[in-house]
């Protein structure tokens, strides 16, 4: 990192002051001072508390005044009452950045030192966050040892960063640099994932957030490090379905904060997982590359250095459902069970063509199975190198983007100690083959730290206790895509709508270009009678008012005549208690289908537009696709096609398309309407009738904020 990074004096600073130091274990002064002591062949390193005594040899002063140098960054880690005074201190005396550790100060006090030391110039990460470290720049402000190795982690749990370390560390891998977000008073997720994509050394990101803040920013971060080839593995919380139980519209029951987050991880070209294991068996995989590598003597433990490109297999090809794994096993049943797993997580385990059949065939004894999964049937135990000529010929031949072996391989020398040389050999063997093919090379293994598998981690080649891992791992890869974040040009309308209501909804969106059927709203049943005449029988009675009107009794529909309307009527008056009612033509177009079209604004992300199945059936069927609005035509063709029933709409069983292009019109029109007009918190076209000819409203609903 350069100095002109506005953050350089939070990651790699000339200066380091760690106010609450201590030499006591037990307290986090003493980590904190530890760490930041460990970094002294690069920066200067001060120590204060005012209570005096020294660690390792270096005494604490009593206050940050009176240094010899002005502290570019300052870690507080003291009681609560006496952050404020620190922090203006640390100004006074000229620090560019904090880390405030201590918690517990209440959100208006973290606020105003926000404000404090933002007001001063300087940046705040915190308070009550657990630090940071840059394993790159020799700076450790933070609890206890993180391994080494090439993942960047925002985080705004440090338990959780603690267990994705241990993790990375058994696997040989770790951390370029870790960020403790706390409560993001100043510095947040979308600061920090920036602050990565320009971190050379960071290979693969992963985050943990809880609060998005600026989401639209967040998303811009998430798509630069894709365009940055830094995939970004995200983990969050919210996929209860308890926060959406009180919702005023469908729109609000199926677009949840999680499901937003899914949404603009898609158009963004991160991948939203749901464990740390998922996350970090992802990372290995996404770190493994095809060619050798050197190995840093100075981590503590083997560190691929490996770029973040995938491997050209994965890169090339158009998704998970297209991915293609070749299995080698030494059991007939762990490679049925390893292609079973491949296969239900939407990989494709094919088979392998005649040329490349021959040539696995060559080097196995007769019996062998050479289809696809391959069983070695004994032969590793009779000749090692067999799993390195099988696992040539698969990555070779081009009928697979990655391969898997599963089973015994690495366990050898458990069993046998005279093996152990020969079967580092063929780690090596196989390492080299993938380099050779530019292809991914994966290991399920029964075996756990075994010479063999530290060569395999060394030169960068992903190992996995259990097969469901290698299969989540890869199958979560696959689905990483490019970034689709085309946000169309928007505009803030200069009337705000003053209600809700269908009626006002309606004229709304017509003059977004939607096309409802013809209309007239009355308040007796003699006006509905009067109405029916311009309208034409037959028609649709609904009551105003009712957010869900069919459920209410609020919808009578194909009424023939001017009796059936006045008994309609009344009998709809007294069911709902409406005041107002609308008289609207029949839309009954043939080989038509509902469609729900809505937006709902979130607090973190705004306007979040979303298509699905409609009609009564919508939240039973769940079937949406949603993205940031507004839209362009392009991104709202894609959201239609995403659907998984979306041969309804493109001919199911003979019938003829809907008119696509009329229903991603209405779809960004409805996007660009509530962009335009921030006093909606939500709204609704439910249903939206797509058939071969165009597009119809049917019914709409807005919320204001």
């Amino acid at each position: 990192m350069t100095d002109e990074s506005p953050l350089h004096a939070l990651f790699d600073p000339r200066s380091v002051a760690v106010v609450g130091a201590s030499d006591n274990p037990a307290k986090w002064g003493y980590w904190l001072a530890k760490g930041a002591l460990s970094g002294r062949d690069r920066r200067a390193v001060h120590l204060v508390n005012q209570r005096g005594g020294a660690l390792d040899g270096v005494p604490f002063r009593p206050r940050l005044t009176g240094l010899p140098e002005a502290p570019e960054h300052v870690v507080v880690a003291v009681p609560a009452p006496f952050v404020r005074p620190v922090v203006a201190e640390g100004l006074a005396a000229g620090a560019r950045c904090f880390t405030v550790i201590t918690s517990g100060s209440g959100t208006a006090d973290e606020r105003a030192l926000a404000e404090l030391v933002t007001g001063g110039g300087a940046r705040l990460l915190g308070p009550n966050c657990m630090g940071l470290v840059d394993t790159t720049t020799q700076l450790r402000l933070s609890w206890g040892e993180l391994p080494v190795g090439s993942v960047g982690l925002v985080s705004q749990s440090g338990n959780l960063a603690l267990e994705i370390g241990r993790l990375l560390a058994r696997a040989g891998q770790g951390f370029s640099r870790f960020v403790s977000l706390g409560n993001q008073r100043d510095i947040d997720a979308a600061d920090a994932l920036e602050s990565l994509v320009a971190h050379e050394p960071t290979r693969v990101i992963a985050a943990y957030v809880e609060d998005f803040r600026d989401g639209r920013r967040l998303a811009r971060a998430l798509a630069a490090a894709h365009a940055a080839g830094k995939p970004v593995l995200l983990l969050t919380v919210g996929r209860s379905p308890a926060s959406t139980g009180a919702a005023a519209s469908h729109t609000g029951a199926l677009v949840s904060p999680y499901a937003t987050v899914a949404a603009v991880c898609r158009e963004a070209g991160a991948l939203l997982l749901e464990s740390a294991g998922e996350l970090v068996d992802t990372a290995l995989c996404l770190l493994s590359t095809a060619a050798p590598h050197p190995v840093s003597t100075a981590a503590p433990h083997p560190v691929s250095t490996a770029g973040s490109q995938r491997p050209s297999g994965i890169a090339s090809r158009g998704g998970a459902e297209s991915f293609r794994v070749a299995v080698v096993g030494d059991s007939g049943g762990q490679g049925a069970l390893a292609a079973d797993a491949f296969a239900v997580r939407g990989l494709a385990v094919p088979e392998l063509s005649a040329r490349t059949t021959q040539e696995v065939a060559a080097v196995l004894p007769p019996g062998a199975g050479c289809r696809n999964p391959v069983d070695l049937a004994g032969a590793g135990e009779a000749d090692l190198g067999s799993y390195a000529r099988v696992a040539r010929a698969l990555l070779l031949g081009g009928d697979a983007d990655a391969v898997v072996l599963t089973g015994y391989f690495g366990d050898y020398a458990s069993a046998n100690p005279a093996q152990s040389a020969r079967e580092c050999e063929v780690a090596d063997e196989l390492a080299d083959a993938a380099g050779e093919s530019g292809r991914a090379l994966v290991v399920h293994t029964m075996a756990r730290d075994t010479p063999a598998l530290a060569v395999l981690r060394r030169r960068g080649i992903p190992v996995y206790e259990r097969i469901e891992q290698a299969a989540t791992a890869l199958s979560g890869i696959a689905r990483l895509t490019r970034p689709s974040m085309d946000p169309a040009p928007t505009r803030r309308a200069t009337s705000p709508v003053s209600d809700g209501s269908y009626e006002t909804v309606r004229d709304l969106l017509c003059a977004y270009g939607l096309t409802f059927p013809a209309a007239r709203f009355v308040t007796t049943a003699d006006e509905a009678v009067d109405a029916a005449h311009l309208v034409a029988y037959p028609l649709v009675l609904k009551a105003m008012g009712l957010a869900h009107k069919t459920e209410a009794g609020g919808v009578a529909l194909g009424l023939a005549d001017a009796d059936a309307l006045r008994a309609a009527f009344l009998r709809m008056r007294a069911a709902t208690g409406a005041r107002r009612f609308a008289v609207e033509a029949m839309a009954t177009p043939p080989y038509a289908h509902e469609l729900i079209v809505g937006v709902r604004r979130d607090p973190a992300f705004g306007p979040v537009a979303m298509v699905g199945l409609g009609g009564v059936t919508a939240e039973l069927l769940a079937d949406t696709a949603l993205a940031l609005a507004p839209l362009t035509a392009a991104r709202a063709r894609a959201l239609l096609t995403e659907l998984r029933h979306a041969p309804l709409l493109t001919g199911w069983r003979g019938a003829p398309p809907v008119h696509l292009e009329a229903a991603a019109a209405a779809l960004c029109a409805v996007a660009r309407a509530a962009a335009e007009h921030p006093e909606l918190a939500e709204l609704e076209i439910n249903p939206l009738l797509v058939h071969p000819g165009g597009a119809v409203a049917l019914d709409a609903h807005g919320v204001l904020a």
